[in-house]
């Protein structure tokens, strides 16, 4: 979506400079009026009558200012203050003229049809002001050209700029139907599609982009906190959405990102990530998603200006608890911080307001919720009742509405959209496009809570392994891989995938041989059944240590290195594991990534499976890292620049080669591994 330099109807405009000459300003005068009067009336989907007498009227200041450009007048600088206005009054209409053009706003333009009308009565009365007293006996001018300034001031005072009596009908069945949503009644379809109809909204892309452009819109209204029109906005992305999903049947064009690697999270991030409530991210001082949250001598943590406030109005307990605080330190809740972070970046929300970030976990209007509830049913409907054609198009639907706003995800979880998008993925074993779709609705679903514990309940672990297995094309198995790391995000659902015989395996063979999206999103999904610990074996068993491996000698791609480290670190603090990477002909490899990954987090597991290596295989590990030259350094910047965990195991890194030199040096022999838990390194 592009992003646009000025809300919708917001004109701002700047006075020319006062040391501006004449002659310059002039000419800017004249360039704006053609600017003006190069717009056609019929590129209007509204106030096209008011469009037409503002360029008329512009058309014949346009001469005015021609004529004193061609007669070459002598324009005194007394005169500049007037021509400066009207300026500042052609600027602003300049604006107006191309939001009424603008691609995407005609549904909003038709909504706000009275205010902009009075927009164009105002704009041009202020054009007559600027004339009225611009000193035309200070110009050497002739009677014609008076004359033709006392026809633009006569005539921009007399015209009446009204709404289209057809502009006035279709807005007033616009607020009918946005009404009818609003008490939660279904309006009557013939209604919006007489308005679709009116505006010349013929397609589903046409619809589409009507509903990306408002949606943009709200969030310019919120990043600049004034928030008034953003219930309007959401009603009129509610009722187009409905629109485009009820009335448009063809697609001309459903080629789109998915975005399915997710570039800012780290494997252990993606982990927690998706194991915490979302409303766990809510402060329960001001019930928003904390921007800065901090932690509290009880444990409690809060968003640092809600306890502060708390604090500063004399408080001394817990807000929750009601414990009596024994200090007044805020401690950052830095992990909780990076979570909540790559939740909003997940789900398309801006931490910049409060209004935008509820946007995305309500609807923003009656209207908008009502609509999507209806929305909801009616594509479900068809996926359980339509041809296969209508249930592709319902299932297409569920993948763009779930795309970025929790809220929608919420409402098709609930009619239950998971069953018979499992039956649709199921029986399109063959149809590219039918189950790119299908999976790919799945895949914004299960982001959802209810949408993992739905998947399982319904049966769908067997049809996506059948999809990661067997998908049509590599970009199907890796968002079937996607779903596979969001259902491992449940405790309980880890133990159900890993006894599947199949899916491990069938996640290292897509590390093996996917795209570098699909090997991330196999690699992650690995991560997250090492969370169980009896999977560690099954991980081991498929394969996915040489494949692992494979990635760190060959990726150039430096997420998929770390998120592998992050893998291979998770299996060496076992034995099994540990010996697995060590009989790989890891060592070197590792000590080379301690070196060369510039990320702090791929250091840090590098450092750990080293250290996983020396606790899990001994001595023999020891003394190759004693005697590389370039290990200690990279340990102390990690003890100095590294996490509170990164650091103390480097802590205890050090010590244990620091320990094998003390031996060598008293030529004791035999001593045995060393054991991590049994030291305690701060």
């Amino acid at each position: 979506m592009t992003q646009r330099d000025r809300r919708i109807l917001s004109f701002p405009a700047v006075h020319p400079c006062d040391d501006i000459s004449p002659p310059t300003l002039l000419a800017s005068l004249i360039t704006l009026s053609q600017s003006v009067c190069n717009f056609q009336p019929q590129l209007f989907p509204t106030q096209r009558r008011n469009a037409r007498e503002t360029i008329r009227q512009i058309g014949i200041l346009l001469v005015l200012l021609q004529e004193i450009r061609d007669r070459g007048l002598s324009i005194p600088h007394s005169t500049i203050l007037c021509l400066a206005e009207l300026h500042f009054a052609l600027q602003k209409i300049h604006f107006l003229i191309q939001d009424c053009t603008q691609q995407g706003a005609r549904l909003l333009m038709l909504a706000k049809s009275q205010h902009v009308a009075s927009q164009f009565r105002g704009l041009i009365r202020a054009v007559a002001t600027s004339l009225d007293v611009l000193p035309l006996q200070d110009f050497d001018v002739c009677a014609e050209v008076r004359e033709l300034a006392e026809l633009v001031t006569r005539q921009a005072r007399k015209a009446k700029f009204e709404v289209d009596p057809g502009d006035a009908r279709a807005c007033k069945t616009l607020h009918a139907v946005l009404r009818l949503f609003a008490r939660g009644t279904e309006p009557e379809l013939s209604s919006m599609q007489g308005i679709m109809d009116y505006l010349q909204i013929r397609t589903w892309n046409d619809c589409n982009k009507e509903i990306n452009f408002l949606e943009e819109e709200i969030s310019l209204e919120c990043r600049d906190r004034e928030e008034r029109e953003v219930p309007l906005l959401s009603s009129l992305v509610g009722f187009l959405s409905y629109c485009r999903g009820v009335i448009f049947e063809t697609m001309e064009d459903t080629n789109q990102s998915e975005g399915r690697c997710s570039t800012d999270m780290t494997p252990l991030t993606l982990a927690l990530l998706t194991s915490v409530n979302p409303e766990d991210f809510r402060c329960p001082i001001s019930l928003e998603l904390m921007t800065d949250p901090v932690t509290v001598s009880t444990g409690q943590t809060y968003d640092r200006v809600s306890i502060k406030k708390w604090l500063k109005a004399g408080n001394t307990t817990c807000p929750k608890t009601g414990e009596k605080l024994t200090n007044i330190e805020l401690v950052p809740n830095t992990s909780l911080k990076r979570l909540i972070q790559q939740f909003c970046i997940d789900n398309g929300i801006s931490l910049n307001s409060p209004s935008n970030r509820n946007h995305n976990i309500t609807a923003g209007s009656p209207t908008a919720a009502h609509a999507m509830q209806f929305l909801a049913w009616f594509l479900t409907k068809r996926l359980v009742f339509g041809t296969q054609e209508e249930k592709q198009k319902a299932a297409y639907e569920i993948r763009v509405l779930a795309r970025t706003s929790i809220f929608n995800r919420t409402c098709l979880i609930e009619v239950g959209t998971v069953p018979p998008l499992l039956e649709l993925l199921s029986s399109a074993s063959k149809d590219k496009s039918t189950q790119e779709n299908a999976i790919s609705a799945l895949l914004k679903l299960s982001k959802h809570p209810n949408g993992q514990n739905n998947i399982i309940s319904s049966g769908g672990l067997t049809v996506i392994l059948s999809v990661l297995k067997n998908g049509v094309s590599l970009e199907v198995r890796q968002v079937a891989a996607a779903i596979m790391f969001y259902l491992s995000s449940v405790k309980e659902h880890r133990k159900i995938i890993g006894e599947n015989p199949e899916v491990i395996p069938a996640l290292v063979e897509l590390v093996k041989e996917g795209t570098t999206c699909g090997r991330k999103n196999a690699v992650v999904a690995i991560f997250g059944l090492l969370l169980f610990p009896r999977n560690h074996q099954r991980v081991i068993a498929a394969g996915a240590v040489p494949a692992l491996l494979h990635i760190l000698a060959s990726s150039d791609k430096e997420e998929l290195v770390v998120e592998s480290l992050a893998v291979l670190a998770s299996l060496a603090e076992n034995a099994d594991g540990a010996r697995a990477i060590f009989e790989g002909s890891a060592l070197a490899l590792i000590r080379g990534m301690l070196r060369s990954v510039t990320s702090r987090v791929g250091k840090e597991h590098s450092a750990s499976i080293l250290l996983s290596l020396c606790v899990n295989v001994g001595a023999e590990v020891v003394a190759v890292l004693a005697k590389d030259p370039s290990v200690m350094p990279s340990l102390y910047s990690l003890v100095t620049g590294g996490s509170c965990q990164g650091s103390k195991k480097a802590r205890f890194l050090i010590k244990v080669i620091q320990d094998f030199h003390e031996t060598r040096t008293s030529g004791l022999k035999g001593s045995s591994p060393p054991q991590e838990r049994s030291l305690h390194v701060w």
